[in-house]
């Protein structure tokens, strides 16, 4: 592995998320980015990158257009729903204006056309973090106040006065996207996506399943509840105790 020019206390300059499929390309820009101090976690299928995504945090997305199981565009779209503020780059071969501009209507925030120069990569990424910076982003949320629970994602326990229940990964990362979204209807397909990585219809089994064990757990506070919107997905909803 390359050497990484990384700040003095040898943290990355930035975590980046790299989707791609074409296996040279995609190990040329994260080789290159690593050498300029980035962290990059690549992945060459959409729906992988969607899954891991949710899993992690990173200041900044690379996506390819032309992906395996979930194009660019899409993969931006889903990203988008839980996250309005993360960048996101497309790297693509299409360059005609009916494509950036399809790209910058699924929340793209810039977009390069292949081939491109790691100098001009490397100068988009710092213009946009730079920008981001300076608007002072916020850091994800581990800890979330549910009615008379807290959830706290990082350490996956869900606790109440009347008992303190540890979650399995996928219940954590169930709840943590409703807990994110409250009050917002997550479609079944993109709660499958994130958290499993596929939305087959096994999968959507094993989906109700888990909201059938989330609401058991919440069951000590009746203002705290996963609402099912027939047909779309599902919603978290915690009453005002004041209202």
């Amino acid at each position: 592995m390359s050497k990484t020019q990384q700040d003095p206390a040898g943290n990355p300059k930035a975590t980046l998320l790299l989707v791609e499929d074409d296996e040279n390309l995609g190990f040329v820009v994260q080789d290159a980015l690593r050498q300029h101090g980035y962290a990059v976690h690549l992945f060459r299928d959409g729906k992988e990158g969607l899954l891991h995504f949710n899993q992690n945090h990173y200041d900044l997305c690379l996506l390819d257009v032309m992906l395996p199981n979930k194009d660019g565009l899409s993969l931006a779209g889903d990203i988008r729903v839980t996250d309005s503020q993360v960048p996101i780059i497309f790297l693509t071969a299409k360059g005609q204006p009916e494509d950036r501009i399809a790209g910058f209507k699924a929340g793209g925030d810039d977009y390069i056309t292949k081939p491109f120069s790691i100098e001009e990569l490397l100068l988009r990424i710092e213009a946009i973090l730079r920008r981001t910076k300076e608007g002072g982003p916020q850091q994800p949320r581990d800890v979330f106040h549910l009615g008379d629970f807290v959830f706290d994602d990082r350490n996956k326990t869900l606790s109440h006065p009347k008992e303190e229940r540890r979650l399995t990964k996928k219940e954590a990362g169930v709840l943590r996207l409703l807990s994110q979204h409250q009050d917002q209807v997550l479609p079944r397909e993109l709660l499958l996506n994130m958290v499993w990585g596929d939305d087959s219809y096994f999968l959507g089994r094993s989906l109700d399943v888990f909201i059938s064990r989330l609401r058991k757990y919440l069951r000590h506070d009746d203002k705290v509840r996963i609402v099912n919107v027939h047909g779309i997905g599902f919603k978290m909803q915690v009453d005002d105790p004041r209202s």
